[in-house]
């Protein structure tokens, strides 16, 4: 069950990802990217977690990545709330 909630959080956050896109490419708010690029690095992670814990449960641990990209990701969306203005 817990790889269905992997995949399942990892095409949710890559929707997210692409509706935000889109939505930038057609009214070029800024926010709607740096949101986008905050979504795609949280669905990398949860690529990357399914990796880790259900295809490559025996190699080397992956988490020390995973956590690297989603505090990017989180990051970005900061950034992305503090220099845009209102």
């Amino acid at each position: 069950m817990a790889e269905a909630v992997y995949l399942l959080c990892a095409l949710a956050s890559t929707f997210c990802a692409w509706l935000l896109i889109r939505n930038y490419r057609r009214a070029r708010v800024r926010l709607a990217l740096w949101t986008c690029l905050c979504f795609a690095g949280l669905a990398l992670n949860n690529v990357l977690l399914f990796v880790d814990l259900v295809l490559l449960p025996s190699s080397p641990d992956l988490s020390l990545l995973r956590t690297i990209i989603a505090l990017a990701s989180i990051l970005l969306l900061i950034v992305g709330l503090v220099w845009e203005e209102p």
